[in-house]
């Protein structure tokens, strides 16, 4: 066989076959290296090629004066792929307690994706450590940005809060997401299957960081306004309270607070009652608060001056056979006395005077009846219907605040019709630029009502009031003359009114002759006894009106005198 010789055609068939061999390597080369590169260069990137996003750092809450109300610090997240996870059963023990999970809810989250599943986001530094330490292969951690607030529950219904994806969710959070949020970035990189970053490829695109948001809040007012609805909740036993505090010459936002509250950084025991911003959602009938309203209204229309004589007596009215009464008889009263003794019957007398028309197109330029105008999620409407459905009894209750609703902001803002000559402001929560506020006078104009005159005058039978002899003594503030209006009321319950159930509340500004603030306070169903707006809300109104005018810098315009101050009831605002 070795002798054997083998045929030529044996070679020149294997020689063939080698070189046909070649060729095809050299057109498949040909054909991923030119023709087909694209295809392969992406199948290519597929499998090795990433993009990661690069997190634009989400702007800053602010409030007037710099202090910072929410911010964003980076924090650790744990993360795992399941399928190269290698731990013994008392690694898992560990890594579950450490979690806050028990083994059997951590072998289920394990089970979700055999890829990727996240362990805990928004840890602290401490907790990721500890993980890290027990040596479990196939566990990492990621850097997040996760959100602070200094202020706490004392600031969190305007700041509202973020998710864990960092996207707001309520209050100015959610009002300024875009702004807030920024942009995120990319980088396009290629990693090894071990997941390290090989290289980068094209161009990386830098993220644009969130816009810092500056608020008209005063963080010293916003606190103490919180801290004294939350004194006041739970010394008449209240199931709520709120406090809006507005500057009544630019018309910016100094303060809102409502109580009970939340801590916007720790969320797990969060819920409805909490979360209401009830200063903006929560609406009712704002009774003897309007009478200032009615009385403005007729001095304007020169039906009475504030000297006119109306007859009160016998403390009773009926309109179409419904009488309205007074909680006791004053007999002859002036308009002011009207307004300081909370009379029903002069109201009413006054308002019947007018045309229905005119009441409505009072009530709705003072913003009753139509949405705040205000970059901040929930604020309602209230009710104001129109005025052709008015029967004449509706027109007199509405004289006096029922058979309308509004919100205790709508209340506040309101009352800028009398701390700002006659003209109800245009409302903001931002910041106002230096410029535009001066410090003479308010250069923000807003939507007349009443000429200046007859606004000073209302001022002047809001002190009244306020003071002795008048529904609210105890609104009296250290230092600084005020004026305002109270209000109590049994809640609607359904088609009727609670006869146990109390809503309390108290609206005025300081200083009188030229005002600075407007602050309105309302207790939700005090129940320690005392129900009254003067005796409830009109303590904590003086309090804040107190400590917001030192903070501010305004000097006081009373001497301040020792005296001895004693608690006594206040004359009855209203019957029920």
């Amino acid at each position: 066989m070795l002798a054997s010789r083998t045929p030529a055609w044996r070679s020149k068939f294997l020689v063939a076959l080698i070189g046909a061999g070649f060729v095809l390597l050299i057109g498949r080369a040909a054909y991923v290296q030119v023709i087909g590169s694209e295809f392969f260069q992406k199948q290519g990137e597929i499998r090795y090629a990433r993009t990661l996003d690069l997190t634009a750092s989400r702007g800053r809450i602010l409030d007037r004066h710099g202090v910072i109300l929410a911010s964003s610090v980076p924090v650790p997240s744990l993360w795992a792929i399941p399928k190269d996870l290698e731990a013994s059963a008392a690694q898992r023990r560990q890594l579950a307690r450490l979690l806050g999970m028990t083994p059997k809810d951590l072998d289920g989250r394990l089970d979700d994706s055999p890829n990727f599943v996240w362990l805990r986001r928004q840890v602290d530094e401490a907790l990721a450590k500890e993980v890290l330490a027990l040596g479990i292969k196939g566990i990492y951690q990621v850097r997040e940005y996760k959100r602070q607030y200094p202020e706490g529950e004392a600031a969190a219904h305007v700041v509202g809060f973020t998710n864990v994806e960092d996207k707001g969710q309520e209050g100015i959070e959610l009002a300024f997401q875009h702004e807030l949020a920024g942009r995120n970035g990319s980088r396009r990189v290629i990693k090894d299957r071990l997941g390290r970053v090989v290289e980068d490829i094209g161009d990386s695109v830098a993220p644009l960081d969130g816009r810092d948001i500056a608020l008209s809040i005063d963080s010293k007012v916003q606190f103490f306004a919180y801290q004294r609805i939350r004194d006041a909740v739970a010394q008449h036993k209240a199931k709520a309270g709120s406090v809006v505090v507005l500057d009544a010459r630019s018309g910016e936002v100094l303060a809102l607070a409502n109580f009970p509250s939340f801590n916007p950084g720790d969320r797990s025991r969060l819920t409805g009652e909490q979360l209401r911003n009830r200063a903006l959602t929560d609406t009712f009938e704002p009774g003897s608060t309007m009478k200032p309203f009615i009385a403005g209204w007729a001095m304007e229309s020169g039906r009475v001056t504030p000297k006119t004589v109306i007859q009160t007596a016998p403390g009773r009215i009926t309109i179409t056979g419904a009488t309205i009464s007074d909680s006791h008889p004053h007999g002859a009263l002036t308009v002011e006395e009207v307004i300081q003794k909370s009379s029903n019957v002069g109201t009413v007398k006054m308002a019947m005077q007018m045309q229905p028309r005119e009441m409505h197109e009072l009530f709705s330029k003072a913003g009753f009846g139509q949405k705040p105008q205000i970059d901040f999620p929930g604020a309602v409407t209230g009710r104001l219907r129109p005025y052709k459905s008015w029967r004449p009894i509706e027109q007199a209750t509405m004289s006096y605040g029922y058979g309308l609703s509004a919100s205790l902001f709508q209340l506040a803002r309101a009352y800028t019709v009398f701390a700002h000559d006659g003209e109800v402001m245009p409302i903001s929560l931002l910041k106002k630029p230096p410029q535009e506020v001066s410090a003479s006078e308010g250069p923000v104009s807003g939507v007349k009502v009443l000429s200046p005159q007859t606004a000073a005058s209302v001022r002047q039978m809001l002190q009244l009031a306020a003071g002795p002899g008048g529904t609210a003594p105890l609104a009296q503030a250290m230092g600084y003359s005020v004026g305002g209006k109270t209000g109590t009321a049994h809640k609607q319950e359904g088609k009727g009114y609670s006869a146990q159930k109390y809503r309390s509340w108290f609206v005025g500004m300081a200083p009188i002759s030229q005002p600075r603030i407007v602050v309105a306070v309302m207790v939700d169903e005090p129940s320690a006894g005392q129900y009254y707006g003067g005796l409830v809300a009109a303590p904590v109104f003086s309090e804040v009106v107190q400590q917001t005018l030192r903070s501010l810098g305004v000097p006081p315009d009373l001497e301040v005198r020792p005296q001895i101050v004693t608690r006594q009831l206040p004359a009855v605002e209203e019957s029920f």
